[in-house]
Parts: C-alpha cells; structure tokens; sequence
C-alpha cells in the first residue's frame, strides 16, 4: 500500500456529527480520507496538530461570488475563514443567461442590489458567456482555492426571456413562463444546484429601479417550480420583505408542493416587527412537520454596516459641505476634515437624504468597532453613551473617532438581529432545528460590510466567547458550519471527517482564534476597493487533501472546481 499523501497527526478531531471531540491522526490519500485512527504510516507530507482542532471544512451557502470567480481564483475573504465550499447566485441576482446587450443592465443591477461598483463589473467581468451552461462552462474552466455551486438566478433568467418588459415588471406571458421554465431546467441539468428569487423592496438597481423579480406572479414561480420537479434537482432560494406574512408563507408552502423541492428563505429580525420572525420559524416548523422542506437562512450576527471615511458610508455623507469633497482621494478628504473651520461647517449643517440614507445618524444604535471587533456591544458603549457621558453632541464624538489616527477608524450600525441590543434573538435563530447559519454574503456589499467572517464568529463567539448569554457546544458549531449546510444542499461527499469522504478540513488554533478588525484594499478591477477582514488562528485550510492556506498565507495550491449537481 502506498503512503498516505498527507497526514495530520495528535488532532483533536471534531468531526462535524455533532458528537464529541476525540484525539486521532488522520490520513489522506487522492483527496480522500482514507483513516482515521489507528496505525498509520508515514505521509509524504505531515501536520503536527497537537493541541489544535481538526474539523470539516465549512460550506457557505449564501455567496455572491458571482462576478468574482470571474476574474481571481481566490474567493476571500471566505477561505481566509475556513470555507471550503460555497454557493453563488442567491438573491435572483446574475450575469447568465444574458445577451450582449443586456450586460449593462445586469451590471446596473448587481451594483444596486450587493453594492458591487459598476467600474469593478464593467472592467472585470469578461462576458465570455451567453446562456447559463455557458456561465458554468466559464467558471468550470477555472481552478479555484474553494469548491464553487452556483444557482440559476430568476432576474438574470426574466429579463433574458422579457426583455424590457421582464425589466419593467410586466406578467409573464404563457409563453414567458414556460420558456424561463426550460431555461431553469436547462440550468440546473447543467449542474445548477437551485434556483434564486427575490421579493423585497430593498433589491433595487443602481438607477432606483426595483428588481425585476419583485412581485412575480405564483404563476410564473410555479412553472419554474414544475420545471425543478421535473429535474428533480436543486433547492429553491428566497427572499422576501413578508410584508404579507401568511400571503408570502403560503405561497413558499404551495412552491415546495409543487416543485418537490427544498425552499429556503431569509430570515431576519427587524426593529419594526422585532417578534415577526418567530411568526415564519413557527410557519417553517409546522411545514416541515407535513412533510415539506422549508429552512430559514439565518445569520450569527446582526446584518451591520459598517461606517468610515474610507468606506462607502459615513455619518456626514449627506452634508453639502462633504458632498463637496466625498470624490476626492482618501488622503485629501482626510487633510481637509482635519481643518478645524471645515470641521465646524459640517458639524453645523442638516443631514440631507431619504430616511433610510439618514440611518447613519442612529447615534444610539452606533458603535466604535474596536479592534478586535465587538459585534455584541451594550448600549453604554454606543456613540450616543459617549456623548452624554463627555457633554459633547454625538456629531463630534463620531467625527473625532473618523478623523483621528489614521483616519481608518470604523463604527459599527447593527441593522437587523439587534432590537433589543443583544444577540439573544440570534442565538434563538441559530439553535432552530429548520434553520441553517448563512447570509455572510461574501462577495458582496464591498465598501459596507464583511459579514464572510461570520462562519469564524459562530465559534468564536457562540462556543466560547460570549458573556451576555448562550453558549453552545464546540461540536455543535462545527456541525452547524460544515455538515448541516452540505446536507441541505445535496453534497453528500463533505462536511464530515469519515473514511471515504473528501478531505476538505481545517486545521484550528481554537484558544487563539480571533477576528481582525476590517480593512479596505484596492485590489478589484479598475483599482476598486473593497472590505476584507481576516481570523488569527486558521493553522491551515485542506482542499480535496491539498493545503490551500498556512497559516493565513496561501500555499500556491488550487484544487478547486466548479461542483455540478446531479439528480
């Protein structure tokens, strides 16, 4: 019998079941684990992991790599933070199918709806591609530091058939439906692992328009649903603002009849409706106890932006007097918020914007980050606290964080997930037995937040950091990031640590983990800029048995593809 290609020696392995930790070595062989315990002999390559965690590599299921994968073969920050496997075109939103001169209209829509600029797009993007398999095709040619699952996305596939009038809104036709029907069925027959939509107000086009999708008839959704039953393949993905609760439940109750499929939805706490979401966990619950599969996308934190001169937002953006100056370089606009009589100018003026750009002045609901990052701090630390204790107004405690230093410093507005000012609902969220730990949406919102990292948060913070609260189990962690969301797509080969499974794995320094506060590089298209954050305590990052990440630090290695569902 040959060597071992690689062996990981006096781990701790947590193997993803949800049972408790064990010390073994384990063995890999062709990207395979080939043993676990027992005699092994010699690997070519060897990792001494005593005192640290052998555990599945994680699998996200709530990307927007989409554009990404397009032009880098790295998808950080995700596999900075332990991601082996990820899941593109959520959201409705994508760049196939797509004809030649639909491309700036899908580009005008990824800039509104994930906050991706248009510069970035329209430089990175190489359009090498027409129908959707193509778009497989193209990311298929390519070697990856993940595994990469991509959905058909329904705005991409509506305006392909519609046109302007998929665009606009307009019902679908007979005809419409039907051939957004075969597309579907031509998508996920080429390895799509689902369909996306979206139904809330927030996704709207960079030019105001709202996307496509919005309010999509039951018809047109279930004839893409008849086309996912007849593949047999695939979950299908949703988002929705539940303005309509009961109305919305019962239709994502009628798709998962018809399409005899998997529907997984958003969910989230808002500050309006702070219990809303136990109303869709107890709909959820009761459709899976009649046979059907629905399960929440939840979070591990609350869904946050993240404010600072640098950043895409900050609370003086809608001043004329830093109106004056937003499109100046960094180091200008910096130099001259500095100036004392241009300070007091803009301390001076009214904020000028919609109500929902005026959320930056939430001084209350505010906060330095800190570094490392608190995403759970108490309302005596917020900048409104500050204030009051300093005898200052919270416009000049906040400008004076901004401007002082480096001028990088970031405050932190927990959006949803954070009524009350805890994590306490999260953490409700997170344990729910028809619930699944996503919506990092990495790839996305680039200038305003970085939530790929939750996967590093959940254990962070929810198996051994937390004081206000909850803590769950380690091995629980490990099975809610890796198996759990293998399961729900259908991958049965990863997320657990077993013989004969792929040997996607990382090795932890847990004790020592800790995220890094956010930071902003140039290293998109165009020179464009986006957040990265990454976590101390990754020893290495194991790819189809190849190490992909020491130490923080990529290897050179790529071994990963494009994954193609199958019936």
């Amino acid at each position: 019998m040959s060597s071992p290609s690689l062996v990981i020696r006096n781990g701790t392995i947590v193997d993803g079941t949800g049972g408790d930790p064990y010390e073994a070595d384990l063995a890999i062989t062709d990207g395979i684990i080939t043993a676990i315990g027992g005699t092994i002999t010699r690997g070519r390559e060897e990792i001494d992991a005593r005192d640290r965690l052998v555990t599945p590599g994680f699998v996200d299921v709530h990307t927007h790599y989409d554009a990404q994968v397009t032009w880098t073969d790295r998808l950080s920050p995700s596999t900075w933070n332990g991601v082996t496997t990820v899941l593109l075109g959520n959201c409705g939103v994508g760049f196939a199918p797509c004809h030649a001169d639909q491309h700036d209209l899908l580009v005008n829509l990824m800039e509104g709806v994930e906050d991706i600029p248009e510069v970035v797009l329209t430089e990175g993007l190489p359009w090498n591609w027409h129908s959707f398999p193509d778009y497989l095709d193209a990311i298929g040619a390519r070697c990856y530091d993940a595994d990469i699952a991509a959905q058909v996305p329904h705005a991409a596939l509506r305006v392909y058939v519609m046109g302007e009038r998929g665009a606009d809104r307009e019902p679908a036709t007979e005809q419409d439906r039907q051939r957004m029907a075969e597309l579907t069925a031509e998508g996920l027959r080429a390895g799509a692992f689902g369909f996306s939509t979206s139904r809330t107000l927030n996704h709207r086009a960079a030019d105001g328009r709202h996307i496509p999708t919005l309010r999509a008839e039951e018809a047109e959704l279930t004839a893409i649903a008849h086309a996912m039953r007849e593949t047999g393949i695939g979950w299908m993905q949703i988002v929705s603002d539940f303005e309509d609760e009961d109305g919305e439940i019962n239709l994502f109750r009628r798709l998962a009849r018809e399409s005899c499929r998997p529907v997984t939805i958003s969910l989230l706490q808002s500050d309006a409706r702070p219990d809303g979401w136990r109303t869709l966990m107890s709909h959820i619950d009761t459709a899976n106890a009649e046979g059907l599969r629905i399960t929440a996308q939840v979070r591990s934190r609350p869904t946050s932006v993240l404010l600072g001169l640098e950043l895409s937002q900050n609370p003086f953006m809608g001043r004329p007097t830093y109106k004056a100056i937003a499109h100046l370089p960094f180091a200008e606009r910096l130099a001259r918020l500095r100036q004392p009589a241009f300070r007091d100018r803009i301390l001076a003026e009214a904020f000028e914007g919609s109500r929902r750009a005026r959320r930056v002045e939430r001084w209350d609901r505010m906060f330095p980050l800190g570094d490392p990052p608190d995403y759970e701090p108490r309302a005596e630390s917020s900048i409104a606290a500050h204030a009051q204790r300093q005898g200052r107004s919270p416009e000049e405690v906040a400008y004076d964080l901004l401007i002082g230093g480096d001028g990088r410093g970031i405050l932190y507005l927990p959006v949803t997930n954070y009524a009350a000012g805890n994590l306490d609902v999260v953490g409700e969220m997170i344990a729910a037995p028809n619930s699944l730990i996503g919506l990092g949406d990495g790839g996305a919102h680039v200038g305003i937040m970085c939530d790929a990292t939750a996967t590093s948060y959940t254990l962070t913070h929810w198996t051994r950091d937390r004081r206000r609260g909850t803590l769950f189990p380690l091995s629980w962690g490990i099975k809610r990031l890796a198996a759990d969301n293998a399961i729900a797509l259908g991958l049965g080969d990863r997320g657990l640590l077993k013989v004969g499974m792929k040997a996607d794995i990382n090795v932890l320094d847990y004790d020592n983990m800790c995220l890094r506060r956010p930071e902003i590089v140039y290293d998109l298209p165009a020179g464009g800029k986006r957040l990265i954050q990454r976590t101390d305590g990754f020893d290495a990052t194991i790819l189809s048995g190849q190490v992909v990440y020491c130490h923080g630090e990529a290897t050179g290695a790529l071994p990963g593809r494009l994954l193609r569902a199958e019936a």
